[in-house]
């Protein structure tokens, strides 16, 4: 979801930024508190509702001790962790603060002043965010059915198409696309354009024919895969994520990265997270019981719920009126639940739910039945 904060620099004599940061509308996370302050049970933001690894909390204590350390610039020990857990090359992997760190390098390495950045409709707002920031044009590709159209894509590639962002699952829909179809894309792009798959709820992605990219990065010099600690890791307080990419493109983001852009504690508490097996398949496990089981229960309540690959799920209301979307979330925040609101991806009469945890799961069900009861027209 976007904010925008007014053109503060309008008519301003001092130094003026570039135009297209003038354009962006700052990121706005989901909302932590109900706005009357009580209490209340997030479920905005697709944390892990099972918290982070007893290994990576361990972890990130001990590295209390090296604190007045500087961070290995490369993140080595993370790489090598990823790369020995999911069999990849650690020389093609680079870590960054959070995945949205490698996306912002991407687009500020690989696309400029006339240039274009594609993104599907309802696609993360760090895109056209980072396309923006890096001066060139933002341009959106309509969906089908809420998932990302192929086609509709391809028919916007022009000879200045450098990037195409596509997140796969999709937040805030779940929808995906096929491994098939993500190839097809990939092929029809032009020369110029790297393609940038952004797998960060990949891990919770359970249909036969979704596929990640991660393995077919070694043999294009036109892809690159992004993932994060945040989701299946429950690490969104450290801000710790990484990109599988051609090695040219490893060189050009290091070039241009932080030099010390991910922090001790991030590079331990994630390389132990990764490794602890146990913690993440509990944690998939859990989000794949609750999707299933909300998903039912919420339909058995009158309401339409998308299809979901994620950790979360996407609720449709009324347009408006006592069944809407804005008079859901005032109903739920009065009894203490914070869901996502979703104009801001042009989903105004949409919900987003975090899948939480059980108590947290049933009771919300529960609240958004009496909503449906009360509020019967």
């Amino acid at each position: 979801m976007t904010q925008n904060h007014g053109n503060v620099n309008q008519g301003a004599s001092g130094p003026q930024p570039k135009p297209g940061v003038l354009r962006i509308h700052a990121y706005v996370a989901g909302a932590a508190q109900t706005r009357n302050g009580k209490p209340a049970v997030k479920l905005s933001a697709n944390e892990n509702p099972l918290g982070a690894s007893p290994a990576a909390k361990a972890a990130y204590e001990d590295a209390a001790r090296n604190l007045p350390i500087y961070p290995d610039g490369s993140a080595r020990l993370l790489r090598e962790a990823i790369a020995e857990v999911e069999g990849l090359d650690p020389a093609r992997i680079l870590c960054g603060l959070g995945s949205g760190e490698i996306l912002s390098l991407l687009a500020k390495a690989y696309a400029g002043e006339g240039d274009e950045v594609i993104y599907a409709e309802h696609g993360f707002s760090l895109y056209p965010i980072s396309a923006l920031a890096a001066g060139a044009d933002p341009v959106v590709a309509r969906t089908t059915g809420l998932r990302a159209d192929v086609d509709k894509i391809l028919d916007l590639c022009t000879p200045r198409t450098k990037l195409v962002f596509l997140d796969n699952p999709n937040n805030p829909t779940g929808t995906y696309l096929p491994v098939a179809e993500v190839e097809r894309l990939r092929a029809g792009l032009p020369a110029q354009t790297l393609l940038v798959v952004d797998e960060a709820y990949a891990e919770f992605a359970e249909a036969g024919d979704f596929g990640s990219m991660l393995k077919a990065v070694e043999t294009r010099e036109d892809l690159v895969v992004t993932r994060t600690f945040s989701k299946i890791h429950g690490l969104a307080g450290l801000r710790v994520g990484w990109g599988y990419m051609p090695l040219a493109v490893a060189d050009a983001l290091h070039r241009i990265r932080g030099p010390f852009n991910v922090s001790i504690p991030a590079q331990v508490a994630g390389a132990a997270a990764i490794r602890d097996k146990a913690h993440v398949e509990a944690s998939r496990n859990h989000v794949l019981r609750w999707r299933s089981w909300l998903a039912q229960a919420l339909g058995g309540i009158g309401m339409e719920v998308t299809p979901s690959q994620a950790n979360f799920l996407l609720l449709r209301f009324d347009p408006e009126g006592p069944r809407s979307a804005p008079a859901a979330d005032a109903w739920l925040q009065e009894r203490g639940y914070i869901l996502r609101r979703m104009e801001g991806y042009g989903l105004p009469d949409r919900l987003r739910l975090s899948i939480g945890r059980e108590e947290d799961n049933r009771a919300v069900v529960e609240a958004l039945a009496q909503f449906m009861t009360e509020n019967h027209q």
